[in-house]
């Protein structure tokens, strides 16, 4: 059975302070299924407070970001060695502001999800079209490279590391969001091209999650589609009543 996760990205926001109470204010919501994996991936400068502060609760914490080597003159950089002495053994890799913002490439990614998967790392690997692709047409190809160039040199039995995240660009913190049935049809697309190479066993087993401009108010609709896992969420994460709705909406 997949599993079904929700895992807040909090980007660049929240000092210590402010990290501080919406850490607080998590460990006092409600999160009604267990079975339901909830991860929250505050700034490097947090990410030990993160792993205190919930080391009692059911809440995960994960990293936004880490760089391909263990070690070295790469000054303003974070290795996989470095989070796992903080206990963070999750990294959110490609995300779409890494991408674009950055010039992370395909090949940058696949180096990364190495260094990850080596340090006995969980990936929660990212991955969507612009809009400019979806207008063309071309949004199944340009999915499909991303996972095939980032993803598909791993080995069979290291998938069980790996959480897939599909982030249409286009409705990334725009407001906008790609319909439950859009959702569902990249999902059901990007299981099938995992299936061609690694068969239905993967397919079937790893957990894809949406991310685009999930609310309480949208969630219990994207989240019923069936090759729907859970979201990767940004805004509404920074909020724990909110978050907290979101991941009671299976």
């Amino acid at each position: 059975m997949r599993r079904r996760i929700v895992a807040g990205n909090w980007k660049m926001n929240n000092n210590l302070s402010d990290s501080t109470t919406l850490l607080e204010d998590l460990k006092t919501q409600d999160f009604k299924d267990e079975n339901v994996e909830v991860f929250v991936a505050p700034s490097y400068t947090n990410l030990a407070l993160a792993g205190t502060l919930l080391k009692d609760s059911a809440i995960k914490v994960a990293a936004q970001n880490m760089h391909q080597n263990d070690g070295g003159a790469f000054t303003g950089e974070v290795s996989a060695t470095m989070l796992k002495s903080v206990d963070v053994s999750t990294v959110i890799l490609g995300h779409s502001e890494r991408r674009a913002y950055f010039n992370e490439t395909d090949s940058l990614l696949a180096e990364k999800v190495n260094a990850a998967l080596k340090n006995d790392m969980q990936v929660i690997f990212c991955f969507g079209e612009e809009l400019e692709d979806r207008k063309s047409e071309a949004h199944f190809k340009v999915v499909e490279d991303q996972l095939k160039n980032g993803l598909f040199h791993i080995e069979k039995e290291v998938w069980k590391n790996i959480i897939l995240a599909y982030e249409p660009v286009w409705a990334i913190g725009t407001g906008e969001t790609a319909s439950p049935e859009q959702a569902q049809e990249m999902h059901a697309y990007v299981r099938n091209t995992i299936k061609a190479t690694y068969g239905e066993e993967i397919a079937a087993d790893v957990s894809i999650l949406y991310g685009g401009s999930v609310k309480p108010a949208n969630a219990s609709e994207i989240f019923a589609k069936p090759d729907v896992d859970g979201g990767l969420i940004g805004g509404a994460a920074l909020d724990a009543t909110s978050f907290a709705a979101i991941a009671n909406a299976f």
